[in-house]
């Protein structure tokens, strides 16, 4: 019989298709706050106007604005961007950007909450994950600023109360989470997302592909996130091809905002993902390749390793992707290749010489040890990136 529990997130409102400046008016004056810190994307700062109509539509409750976060949310940036907010005394902080600008704010937040102002300090927080799966999340205070956040990419990571932050020193990325980490509110306007690199918006697309086609091949779905999971990739199968062929085409970027939106309900209620995250997050810490492209390039091949698995679970992916029938790996891979994006490692710059340690740190992500099919060791994962090459 089946059984389990649904956890809702700490998150109060989504808000969708309406201007993300005058959204973020109604939210500011419902929350009362004063003192607003912006965390921002570096070439949005640069080269639109986005952030000047946020400075403008907050007047004197601006407190302050980075720009300055890498990619892959460095704890060095984190750190300094939460003594800037410390310093500016933000209530609350607002993100204009992709997934690190977004984790980077729940890391101020943690920051902030905990007194953490070195980067050393963040070693006391992360979650430390055995070889054989097991993990211990040392316990943390609430963060000390909430956030909201105005996502221009489509990796969804602001639907969820987990960070990743990357020790730049050791060349690794760790994972952090509070329930209060998640943002109050996610504002998702189309046009926030124009100015956004075709290569960037689409392959966190995949991105968000990816959350769902893991969710509904998961080893402890749920209803709900079956549910939701299937809706994304409906929306995402007919959204992302129709934004490569018209970028102007707001309609389609909403759908593929909802898509991703929709593709992180498991991950709110706790569903387990597979190798395609636990390796790309490796190769996104380890090797420095962006999360998107990690899913372009990993996705099939997991599919194909797992379907002696989860064959059944997959055929619904072929389903909502529209061609029931035919091998789900090889509809992820064309909707991959129709959208211009990579499919190799080499196409990234990963070199062979580097998988034996992307295979052994990979042993150390949690979502290795609950992929449907069973990975016994690093070989294992060599094997799946030998393929990917």
């Amino acid at each position: 019989m089946l059984s389990g529990v649904y956890r809702f997130p700490l998150m109060e409102n989504v808000v969708f298709g309406k201007p993300y400046a005058d959204a973020l008016a109604q939210e500011v004056d419902r929350l009362d706050t004063r003192a607003v810190f912006i965390l921002a994307s570096g070439t949005l700062a640069r080269e639109a106007d986005l952030v000047e109509q946020l400075r403008q539509m907050l007047g004197n409750r601006f407190a302050g604005l980075c720009a300055k976060i890498g990619a892959h949310t460095p704890r060095t940036d984190v750190v300094a961007a939460a003594n800037m907010a410390r310093e500016a005394g933000a209530d609350l902080i607002v993100t204009l950007g992709g997934g690190s600008v977004t984790d980077a704010a729940k890391m101020v937040g943690l920051c902030v909450g905990n007194d953490v102002t070195a980067p050393e300090q963040l070693d006391l927080y992360r979650a430390r994950v055995a070889a054989d799966g097991t993990a211990q999340r040392p316990a943390a205070k609430p963060p000390g600023v909430r956030m909201i956040a105005i996502p221009t990419t489509l990796s969804a990571g602001e639907f969820s109360a987990g960070a990743g932050c990357t020790d730049t020193a050791r060349h690794v990325k760790e994972s952090y989470s509070h329930p209060q980490m998640i943002p109050r509110t996610v504002i998702l306007d189309p046009a926030a997302a124009e100015p956004t690199p075709e290569w960037l918006f689409l392959s966190t697309g995949i991105r968000a592909v990816d959350h769902a086609v893991e969710d509904i091949g998961s080893i402890d779905g749920q209803p709900i996130s079956e549910g939701a999971a299937y809706h994304a990739l409906r929306l995402l199968g007919k959204g992302l091809p129709a934004v490569k062929a018209d970028p102007g085409d707001r309609e389609a970027r909403l759908d593929c905002q909802i898509g991703a939106w929709m593709s992180m309900v498991g991950s709110q209620t706790g569903v387990s993902k597979g190798a395609s995250h636990g390796i790309g997050h490796v190769l996104g810490g380890t090797a420095g390749v962006p999360h998107g492209y990690t899913s372009c390039i990993m996705l099939p091949h997991v599919l194909r390793f797992n379907d002696p698995a989860n064959h059944e679970k997959q055929t619904r992916v072929s389903e909502a992707l529209g061609r029931p029938g035919e091998p789900a790996a090889d509809l992820v891979a064309q909707l991959i290749a129709g959208l211009g994006l990579p499919s190799r490692l080499r196409d990234v710059g990963v070199k062979p010489e580097q998988f034996d340690e992307i295979a052994e740190n990979s042993m150390y992500d949690r979502w290795i040890h609950t992929n449907p099919r069973k990975i016994e060791g690093p070989t294992v994962i060599r094997a799946l990136l030998d393929a990917a090459w």
